[in-house]
């Protein structure tokens, strides 16, 4: 399997570590909410901070703090 078919959630990712959004698996309001922050598909996210509840990524040149739970509904491949 190539590296760029390995699928994770974003909550998975380690920070520091740049990735690319594949879809998300949400509810449609969450989904859209996500779509107006910058999380579509193609777009390209990087954890910064990881606790245990929540995390911030960077995504387009801005910082977004994201639950766990909602970044576990981003599916994202290897950039």
């Amino acid at each position: 399997m190539s590296k760029s078919k390995i699928m994770n959630t974003l909550a998975h990712t380690p920070v520091g570590t740049t990735v690319r959004v594949s879809r998300i698996e949400s509810q449609p309001e969450t989904c859209i909410r996500l779509l107006e922050l910058g999380f579509c598909e193609d777009a390209i996210i990087r954890p910064v901070v990881s606790g245990s509840s929540q995390m911030i990524c960077e995504i387009c040149n801005t910082r977004v703090g994201l639950h766990h739970s909602i970044a576990k509904s981003i599916i994202v491949i290897p950039e």
